[in-house]
């Protein structure tokens, strides 16, 4: 089992990067907190790695802290809730303030985060109201700043392609809500994509 990287980036998604280890590619897949703290290609990178094993795939995911990492790992004990969710969920709301929306059970809140409604975001809170006592000392006051607007289309319509919408209508929903709001932050911006593409 892989359980930590070392080595430069070679590739990088919002939804997955690649690291060059001495030679070898390791493709993982990361939450967008990730993603936007690795650096750019060529960048030396240090990741925490869980490998996911199933029957017909090796999967791997990276997570440049350890509180994602323990996160991660207790949300797809959960279950109903897999990998592929568990990482929209970090990418969908910061760490800490994933802890702190838990812990008060703020089912209002969790059911904000793209792909969750309210019976998961519920399942959540029974599963892991009681057992973050151990990770909620590494939850801080949110100081993570919103990705750039620059980037923002890119970033967006790839994150929808990994909760498994084409390109194309990915594309449409997103232009179309940065036309009409194109300075809406990362959250909210997807969030109306998401609504687009429900129509």
């Amino acid at each position: 089992m892989i359980a930590f990287l070392r080595g430069r980036v070679l590739d990088k998604h919002p939804n997955r990067i690649v690291i060059d280890v001495n030679g070898v590619g390791y493709e993982l897949y990361v939450p967008l907190s990730t993603y936007y703290d690795v650096g750019e290609a060529g960048a030396d990178i240090t990741l925490r790695v869980h490998t996911h094993v199933r029957e017909d795939a090796l999967q791997l995911y990276g997570f440049l802290t350890a509180l994602e990492q323990q996160l991660f790992e207790r949300l797809i004990a959960i279950s109903g809730i897999g990998p592929k969710l568990a990482v929209a969920v970090l990418s969908g709301i910061d760490t800490n303030e994933l802890v702190t929306s838990i812990q008060r059970a703020d089912v209002a809140r969790l059911t904000r985060i793209p792909g969750i409604g309210k019976k998961t975001a519920e399942r959540i809170v029974l599963e892991l109201k009681d057992r973050l006592a151990d990770v909620a000392h590494a939850a801080a006051p949110d100081g993570t700043e919103r990705p750039g607007v620059d980037h923002m289309r890119d970033d967006l319509v790839s994150a929808l392609e990994n909760l498994g919408y084409h390109r194309p209508l990915a594309e449409k929903a997103v232009d179309a809500v940065r036309a009409r709001n194109g300075s809406a932050p990362f959250e909210d911006a997807l969030k109306g994509a998401l609504r687009e593409l429900m129509r």
